[in-house]
Formats: C-alpha cells, structure tokens, sequence
C-alpha cells in the first residue's frame, strides 16, 4: 500500500469511529481518558526510550538547545502529560450544550446545541506533548484524530499515540479513534490536507513553511497556528520593578514558545530610564539584544544592531528586539503591522493607554501588565490545549474544547407545515 492510499485508509477508518465517538456519554469519555492517562505512565520505559532516539537524532543533526528541549521527555514531563489527561476529563464536556432555545410563534422549539465537528486533522512539529494533548481534546469532544508530526519526534509521537489509542480501548474507545501518520515524507501532508471526504478540520502548528503549504492544499477549513510574535509595550506611565519582572518572565521562563516576548518595545518618555535596568536584568539571563538606533544609543555595547528582519522574527530563543517609540500610537501601529497577531503585552498605571491599547491591538489575546505566558488554555483554565489560533473564525486565541466543537439545530414542533 502506497502513502496516499494508507493516509485514506486512515481517513476511512477515523469516519467509521467518529461515528461511534459521537454516542459516548461523558461519563464513559472520562472513564476512557482515566485509562488513557494510566497507560501513559505504563508505558514508561518504552516512551522515554523511544525519546532517547529522537533526542540522539537531534543532537547529531545540530538542532539548537532550545529545539532541543522542546523534543525532551523525562519522568516529569511524562507525569505532567498523563496529569494533562486527567484534567481534561475534569473538565465539562461542552457537547451537547444548549447555546440557545427558543420558540417561534408558528409553534415550533428551536435549540441550538454543541456537536462534535467529526473528523480533525493535527499537523504539528517537534513537541511529542502536542500528540496527547491533541488527542485526548479530539477526543472529549467527540472528534476523531488523525495526528502527523515532525520527524523530529517520529518515535516519541509514535510511543505515545499507541498508547493513548491502547489504554482508551481497554475501557471502550473505538478502535482508529486516535491515529499517527507513520510517514515523515512531505507528501504526506500533501494527502492529508486533500482528504476532504474525510477530514472536516484540519489545523497546522509549526513554523510559516508548513502553514503556508497546508492553506494552499487544504480543501477544508483550516485553523492556523501562526508564529508566535508576540510584544511587550513599556509605556510612560510603566512602574519599573513591574515592566522588569514582567518583560525577564515573558523573554525567559521559556523562551522555545509561541508566547514568549520576541520585540520589547519602549516608550521615548522613559527609555532613557528604563532600558538600562530592563537591559541588564535580560542580558544577566543571557539575553542578546538588538536594538534600533535610538534603543542601541542608550544601551551601547550591550546591544547589537537591529534589522528590518529583526521585527518580524520569532526567535525561540534567548533573543529579543528592542525599539523606542513615540507614543503609544507608535507602539500600537507597530504591533498591528509587524506582529502576527497572536499575543501582546502593555505595561502601565495609566488605564485609558490599557483601553486603547487592548481595543486597538488587533491580536488573538492582549495583556495589561501580564506577562504573555500566560497565553495559554491551562492558564486561561481550559485544560490542555491544540494551540493558540491566529485566525479569526472560528475559533482564536487557545483552543480548546468549545472550539473543536460546532452545532446543530434542533427543531421540533406537533405536527407544524408552512
């Protein structure tokens, strides 16, 4: 059997459990989620063996530290997947919620109620966590999966979907419910995003490259995990200690993720002040700085000199662009152009700039003195999420299970005609 032919074999065998996914109750989707969970600490020894190979392969093509660490499992992180697991079975199960209900004056009811969207396709890279997480919110909402990951973490996602499908079908998942695509290949995605009998979602979470490719072959929806370019304001009215603590927490903590700060932009009022102390709390966490001219000429050796390319880069890494600006025109202007729209950061007393600021900036999520980590569903309370949509419709900011959810309409009357 060929790729495409295995890939719509898939295809075929997700419709088929789809169907059955969507009789569950929630109280067997939690059982089997449970299940799912204690399996994955089970299988142990044979997950962190297959990540050794990964993470070998890794580090013998040169991937960078940070690209590194994303690829990483150990018993913690293990424990941390499987406890994601279990949070989502905590979790209310949106399907089957009534969104509206009323009644018509002919003497029809209508409702409006949560279903599964069927059938979801996940291409994603290097992040083994991704196939669980992934997974098990397809899976609570009544969606089938079909998962293709990054060579990266061919083994890891491997050792990880068998099992997720094997721990849920102790308990009664339906057999295909959960799938890897085996293949690395490029072609692959080129099947999967033409499989529109199949499939009625597909949603790709990488870099620019794999986006791009998947909306020129997808010929279904597409929801769009877009890089993660993500800003810090320090406007005049900033308190110093907070925009220090805030813009090392969002460049630091975890600088390999799509929430982490990548531009750090200044207010001209009080860079002079400013930059010097936010400067040196980075740089002594190993920061490299590049700087414009105006932030370069406070900074001096401490900083490189930015490029055009600099403000649109996601680094993932211990890299920040910095830049003065005006105003707080300036710094929204900047943001809506140069930004990718996903998540962005004000830090001041002043409310009216944070009112303008959060209506302006056109962005999945935009912070008042927060730091954007906090883009995140665990964060926001939804449990484990598929990511953080940069699109509009239909779903933005994290995703999670409302938005792997569509709806119906349920109409019912005693016998009503037009």
């Amino acid at each position: 059997m060929d790729i495409k032919e295995e890939i719509h074999q898939m295809g075929r065998q997700a419709l088929e459990a789809s169907r059955g996914l969507a009789k569950l109750s929630t109280d067997a989707k939690n059982a089997i989620l449970l299940a799912m969970a204690d399996r994955l600490l089970a299988d142990e020894a044979v997950i962190l063996a297959a990540n050794a190979k990964d993470i070998a392969a890794a580090e013998a093509n040169g991937l960078t530290a940070a690209m590194v660490d994303r690829l990483r499992l150990d018993h913690d992180r293990l424990v941390a997947v499987a406890d994601g697991v279990r949070q989502v079975a905590a979790l209310p199960d949106p399907v089957g919620e009534v969104l509206a209900d009323w009644d018509r004056p002919k003497g029809i009811h209508i409702q409006q109620v949560r279903v599964p969207i069927g059938v979801i396709g996940i291409i994603f890279e290097s992040r083994p966590n991704v196939t669980s997480d992934a997974a098990v919110l397809c899976f609570k909402t009544g969606n089938a999966t079909i998962l293709r990951g990054g060579k990266e973490a061919i083994h890891s996602n491997t050792a990880i979907a068998a099992a997720l499908q094997a721990g849920g079908a102790a308990a009664g998942l339906p057999e295909h419910s959960i799938q890897l695509i085996p293949f690395t290949e490029r072609e692959s995605v080129q099947h999967m995003a033409q499989m529109d009998r199949y499939l009625d979602l597909i949603i790709p979470r990488g870099g620019a490259g794999l986006i791009e490719a998947v909306v020129s072959l997808a010929r279904m929806p597409v929801i769009k995990h877009y890089d993660g370019i993500c800003h810090t304001y320090l406007h005049g009215a900033a308190d110093l200690k907070m925009a220090v603590d805030i813009t090392v927490n969002a460049k630091t903590h975890k600088p390999s993720v799509c929430n982490a700060l990548e531009t750090l932009l200044v207010d001209h009022s009080i860079a002079e002040v400013f930059l010097p102390e936010v400067g040196a709390a980075l740089r002594d966490r190993g920061v490299e700085l590049r700087a414009d001219e105006a932030a370069a000429g406070i900074l001096g050796d401490a900083a490189v000199p930015a490029t055009e390319a600099d403000w649109t880069a996601e680094y993932l890494d211990l890299i920040l662009a910095v830049k003065v600006v005006d105003d707080l025109d300036a710094a929204i202007a900047h943001i809506n152009e140069f930004g990718s729209h996903h998540s962005d950061c004000i830090v001041t007393a002043d409310q009216a700039a944070a009112d303008r600021f959060m209506a302006e900036v056109d962005s999945a999520v935009v912070f008042w003195n927060t730091s954007t980590r906090f883009s995140d569903g665990e964060e926001f309370g939804f449990g484990a999420e598929i990511g953080i949509s940069t699109d509009k419709l239909h779903a933005r900011g994290p995703m999670a299970l409302r938005e792997l959810t569509s709806y119906k309409y349920l109409v019912r009357s005693d016998g009503v005609v037009r």
